[in-house]
């Protein structure tokens, strides 16, 4: 079961990228492995753009670094996300979902209880914590080779309507078949997010895109490839990260949860 081998391996890279460029080949496969999506009534709904030009991605990443600066500044990410932040193993491993937020920096250890208060958040910003993570995603996002665009024909994506349903639906197929493609190629992805979080950054990431009217920016990726070290890592059949099969898949009804489906196969 080789396919269970990549579907297992894929995961967000959040460290940087080999400076290679990606290539073209490897483009045009990715593309292609979106492009043979399902879509409703084979709308094929997405569009993509390339961006490869290194003072391009500067600017995106100059948005991306200001508006986690922002966000994290005047406690919107953490109020916004606080659901999903775990601060121990053993809440993670009974939750078995979230991110485990065991990095804060060194001077913030002392008050990982207290991130989310207002004291916190002051304490924070007296340490100009959020400007250094803000730059640390800056050099991330800048040091990627290629960023990727995905957008959505308006046509096809109307708010209200279930064709944005569809439209959205497949867009998600589309990216999984690219996401598990960069495995077998010795890559890594990552969503580039935090422009979203601020009002008024991500419509000029659009304009430094020339986004016309009738297509919608829906996401922005980094791709690159990854040091050898990391391209097969190896697979945690313990981890703690993901639900067990009994917590969210139902046998019948939606009454009876799946029973003896909680030992991982073997590959």
């Amino acid at each position: 079961m080789e396919f269970l081998d990549v579907v297992r391996r894929r995961k967000t890279t959040n460290g940087p990228f080999l400076p290679d460029p990606v290539s073209e080949e490897h483009q045009r496969l990715l593309m292609e492995v979106a492009g043979r999506a399902p879509s409703q009534l084979n709308s094929q709904p997405w569009r993509f753009v390339i961006i490869e030009d290194k003072a391009m991605i500067g600017e995106i990443a100059a948005i991306s670094g200001e508006s986690m600066t922002e966000a994290m500044g005047n406690g919107t990410f953490f109020e916004r996300y606080k659901p999903y932040f775990r601060f121990s193993q053993e809440e993670m491993e009974r939750r078995r979902n979230g991110m485990l937020f065991d990095k804060l920096p060194a001077p913030l250890r002392p008050f990982t209880g207290q991130v989310f208060t207002k004291r916190g958040q002051k304490l924070m910003n007296a340490l100009r914590v959020p400007q250094t993570l803000g730059e640390e995603n800056r050099k991330l996002v800048a040091g990627s080779p290629l960023l990727l665009g995905v957008m959505l024909d308006r046509g096809e994506n109307r708010p209200g309507e279930l064709s944005s349903f569809y439209s959205l639906f497949s867009m998600g197929a589309a990216m999984e078949n690219v996401w598990l493609t960069t495995v077998e190629l010795g890559m890594g992805i990552q969503f580039v997010s935090f422009p979203m979080e601020v009002p008024g950054n991500w419509a000029r990431i659009e304009r430094l895109l020339n986004v016309p009217d009738d297509l919608e920016l829906m996401a922005v990726y980094r791709l690159g490839y990854l040091p050898p070290a990391e391209r097969r890592p190896a697979i945690d059949w313990t981890s703690h990260q993901r639900k067990l099969p009994s917590q969210y898949v139902f046998r019948g009804t939606c009454d009876t949860p799946q029973a003896g489906w909680d030992e991982p196969l073997q590959p």
